[in-house]
């Protein structure tokens, strides 16, 4: 299926496959006997960690891209696993950390910036010229600590393109996730996704929220943040989409302080990206830098399943992210994969339509599609039972079906 397909089809629920540790186990072996039933649950595309060699174990400080031994595997394990990964009709996300690299020689001003010996033997012209090496300007925001590579350089961008050609052709890869999205233009992103065919791709968009009382709380109105998110997608010509960071900030806001009206946004939509460009917002709670053992952003753990009944009934592309599905206990991962049963039957996607019924501190409730209705809060309510079947129910959350 080709990427236009997939994302015009709309019904995508995607699996984060890792943590913040999960190189310290045999990760590629780990997952392979986890596939069948993630398949058989109804996930699409599993998100792998970065496989090529890198400084860091988890993947994110990338030296030498065609080597695929790393923290989590060999090569051989890895292609193991993406081969029984397509043969359960699943596809495989590959990591792209493509902002910045790390150098294994000296080059000129005694800055590490060159890459003798390497697969992809560049020069101190491949780093941009704002973080040690001889190319031009970054066209992003800068990664500290390390060379940035310098996507103006044509030899560059040609072999970033000849590697995500072998990562689909070859390895089998068949998604894409561009990791620090805001570190150079989405033009590039573009052009790289126009010389390589993914099925899928989705770019990290981490951008800075709205805030008011000296930075104190969350602003209601995150119409900025989530036009930045938008800009960039467009800046691809729409043909990635993006996690939709905008929607974890305001649902862990709304109901970790009992102010789920900021789940309405002024014009009656949803406030996320998934408000505005539903068929490009990966929408999600967690990740490894959010949650995991960096907790940079945790999402309140007491509210994690609300956020799933969220995430898993309205429009936009879910995520459900591994720490949730396997270490949470059997009660979260059957509220998720109940959830995620209901969507498939319903056939909710990525541009269901939405009609907000209820927003206030105690109480949220929708409609999607005229097929399933939900809420969550304190706050009692329900639909007319004339017309609607109780699907599922938990603390603070509720699910019908239309009656047939």
């Amino acid at each position: 299926m080709e990427g236009e397909t997939v994302i015009r089809v709309g019904r995508e629920i995607l699996f984060q496959a890792f943590n913040w540790e999960s190189h310290n186990l045999n990760w590629w072996r780990h997952l392979e006997d986890l596939v069948e039933y993630l398949a058989e649950v109804g996930f699409t595309s599993l998100w792998l960690p970065p496989s090529s060699s890198s400084l860091a174990p988890q993947g994110y400080l990338p030296k030498d891209f065609y080597r695929l031994d790393s923290a989590y595997g060999t090569e051989n394990e890895l292609r193991s696993l993406i081969q029984v990964i397509n043969s359960k009709g699943l596809r495989a996300m590959a990591d792209i950390v493509i902002n910045h690299r790390v150098a294994n020689k000296q080059g000129a001003g005694g800055h590490y910036n060159r890459y003798d010996g390497s697969s992809m033997p560049w020069d101190e012209t491949a780093i941009t010229a704002d973080s040690g090496g001889h190319g031009n300007p970054s066209t992003g925001d800068v990664f500290g600590g390390v060379p940035n590579i310098d996507h103006t350089q044509e030899f560059v961008r040609q072999d970033i393109k000849k590697w995500l050609q072998w990562l689909l052709q070859d390895v089998g890869y068949s998604d894409l996730r561009f990791d620090y999205a805001k570190g150079y233009k989405a033009d590039f992103v573009k052009e790289y996704i126009m010389a390589a065919g993914p099925c899928f791709c989705v770019g990290e968009y981490w951008d800075t929220c709205s805030y008011v009382e000296d930075g104190r709380q969350l602003d209601y109105n995150q119409d900025s943040h989530r036009q930045r998110i938008v800009d960039w997608i467009d800046g691809t010509g729409g043909l990635s989409a993006a996690f939709d960071f905008t929607t974890k900030a305001v649902l862990q806001e709304a109901l970790k302080r009992g102010e789920l009206w900021r789940l309405r946004d002024q014009q009656g939509r949803p406030p996320g990206v998934v408000g505005m460009w539903p068929s490009r917002a990966v929408t999600f709670l967690e990740n490894h830098d959010t949650g995991s053992t960096q907790a940079h952003w945790p999402f309140p753990p007491e509210h994690v399943v609300k956020g799933y009944v969220y995430i898993l009934t309205h429009p936009g592309l879910p995520m459900v992210f591994y720490d949730h599905f396997y270490e949470w206990g059997d009660v979260v991962r059957d509220a998720i994969c109940t959830f995620i049963r209901i969507r498939k039957q319903q056939d909710i996607h990525s541009r269901s339509s939405i009609r907000i019924l209820e927003a206030n501190n105690s109480l949220y409730a929708a409609i999607i599609d005229d097929k399933v209705c939900m809420k969550i809060g304190p706050g009692q309510w329900h639909p007319e039972l004339q017309e609607w079947n109780l699907a599922t129910s938990g603390h603070e959350y509720a699910l019908w079906e239309r009656k047939r």
